[in-house]
């Protein structure tokens, strides 16, 4: 921690004057500290915004899986009529909770518009290209010595109970391999095989065998000591309370910063700015008159020892549930889910995460889990957009805004192929996937 603040007290006396590879980027979470990668290694001076100490993001608890095989978007035919239905459910895997808001009301007009078969076949080979991108970068990464965050590819095992979600699965799985990805259609026996001490009693299974995992608080960990040691500066407890703006340029960053009992207000001048800020971001956009329609979906996780003579293999999602479970390092697992559209708040519903650990025993019914305490609860804040694709681009508003954010229950499993776009967009090069679909201002 000690390197992080003498960064945070450099960095306000190198703002005085800009430069021209000065960039700064408001949000630390997975997606801020890949930008920050890429861009540090084209020799980019890098500053990150934080409006909190930096202890924790949205990705640090989430399941760690990286899914080329979640290549249909949030917004699909029926999802509506199902989300109604699940509301009248305290534990079920989706919920929106009634509010009044105008907000909710657009972003909910907005994903029944985008809820139509024509959208869902233009998003998924944009899901699948934005995918396979970050795989392969999160493969080169895992083979650099300074960054040792347990990546495994291991595939993801979709597990489903009753025989019409299995016929369902494998029509998706069709859909996968017409995308070019990589299936296995299993039976019960084969899934045996696979998870001798646990023995799933389930109709059948689906393995992605182009998935992986990885530890992500490991790989947080070590972006932010390698960004460090890189000169990238932190400021944290740092929250951004304006712009200045001239001839469509930001050109200064107003913000408050708070060291103990006393705060700064500040002014921060930046060449190029990239707003990664998460379910926070559409409060940034809207500083400069920039839509950016957004909910947050909150989920949660609980960690556990695997017990002994009950190991999972490979990562799984229990299909009907949406309970996503991940075997991680230091023989940990993972247990997490559910989508709750309740607006910005700190609150953790046990009755959520109930409906997650009385999943588990439906679909492996000799497995000993207990319902975890409140404390033992993480949950993180995703940032959905309605039609479930990612914002991700330089906005026509501002020449040097780049906006990445969007990425929902993605966030990590993207995180690199959003980093490497942002470099390419400042640098103008030619972006290694198509990103129109991804267009920041697609809904002004």
């Amino acid at each position: 921690m000690k390197a992080i603040i003498e960064n945070t007290e450099n960095s306000l006396i190198g703002h005085s004057e800009k430069s021209t590879r000065d960039i700064t980027i408001i949000g630390s979470g997975v997606i801020g500290l890949f930008s920050a990668y890429y861009l540090s290694k084209k020799g980019y001076e890098v500053t990150i915004i934080e409006r909190t100490n930096g202890d924790d993001s949205c990705s640090m608890g989430n399941a760690g899986m990286i899914v080329p095989s979640h290549f249909i978007p949030l917004a699909v035919p029926g999802m509506i009529e199902k989300g109604i239905r699940w509301m009248f459910n305290a534990e079920s895997p989706f919920y929106v909770k009634p509010r009044l808001s105008v907000d909710l009301i657009s972003w909910g007009l907005k994903f029944y518009q985008a809820a139509n078969k024509k959208q869902v076949e233009r998003a998924m080979p944009a899901l699948r290209d934005i995918s396979l991108l970050s795989k392969a970068l999160y493969q080169d990464l895992s083979k650099d010595a300074a960054f040792n965050f347990a990546f495994e590819e291991k595939g993801l095992m979709m597990l489903c109970k009753t025989e019409h979600s299995f016929e369902e699965e494998v029509e998706v799985a069709h859909q996968a391999k017409e995308l070019g990805l990589e299936t296995k259609i299993l039976s019960v026996a084969e899934l045996h095989k696979l998870e001798p001490e646990v023995k799933p009693d389930v109709a059948g299974a689906i393995l992605y065998t182009g998935d992986a995992h990885l530890y992500p608080n490991q790989l947080v960990k070590n972006l932010k000591s390698y960004l460090i040691n890189k000169g990238v500066k932190f400021l944290y407890n740092t929250e951004v309370t304006g712009f200045e703006f001239e001839k469509k340029e930001i050109n200064k960053i107003k913000v408050k910063q708070i060291a103990g009992n006393s705060t700064k207000n500040l002014e921060l001048k930046t060449q190029n700015l990239v707003i990664a800020t998460g379910s926070w971001s559409p409060n940034l956009a809207e500083m400069l008159n920039i839509g950016l329609p957004m909910q947050a979906g909150k989920g949660y996780s609980v960690t556990y020892q695997q017990n002994e003579g009950q190991k999972l293999n490979i990562p799984s999602i229990l299909l009907e549930a949406r309970v996503a479970i991940t075997p991680m390092s230091d023989n940990l697992i993972r247990f997490g889910g559910t989508m709750e559209i309740g607006g910005i708040n700190d609150e953790i519903n046990m009755n959520r995460v109930r409906g997650i650990i009385k999943a588990v025993p439906n679909f492996f019914p000799n497995y000993d889990i207990k319902m975890p305490e409140k404390e033992q609860v993480w949950y993180g804040l995703r940032p959905c957009s309605p039609d479930g694709l990612p914002y991700i681009g330089r906005t026509n508003s501002y020449k040097n805004l780049i906006i990445a954010s969007g990425h929902a229950m993605m966030g990590l499993s993207l995180a690199p192929a959003t980093g490497k776009l942002v470099q390419e967009i400042i640098d103008n090069e030619k972006n290694s996937i198509d990103i129109s679909l991804y267009n920041p201002e697609r809904y002004d």
